[in-house]
């Protein structure tokens, strides 16, 4: 399994909105192909800031089965205008250290 770490920027005022809009945005995720898990966390120390946390069982499930999708388009048309700059995306896998 491999995890999509997005760190998001939002329009500050726009926290509450887009929250709402990440919350109807969660379906499009859970029917994708090669969807595990979906959390979206906001920081503390800059409340405007959120991570996106979402497991995929291969790479490709979201680059490409996702990514490709018009659920994605979806996704960003929800969420986007919120965006106060371009989501800075990496993926990580666990090293199952304990």
């Amino acid at each position: 399994m491999i995890f999509e770490m997005a760190e998001l920027e939002i329009k500050p005022g726009d926290e509450e909105a887009f929250e709402a809009a990440a919350k109807m945005a969660v379906p499009l995720f859970q029917r994708a192909k090669g969807f595990v898990s979906f959390d979206l966390q906001r920081t503390i120390e800059r409340p405007n800031v959120y991570r996106l946390v979402v497991g995929w069982a291969t790479l490709e499930d979201h680059m490409v089965h996702f990514r490709e999708s018009s659920d994605f388009q979806e996704w960003r048309r929800l969420v986007g205008p919120h965006f106060a700059a371009p989501p800075k995306v990496e993926h990580t896998h666990s090293l199952g250290l304990t």
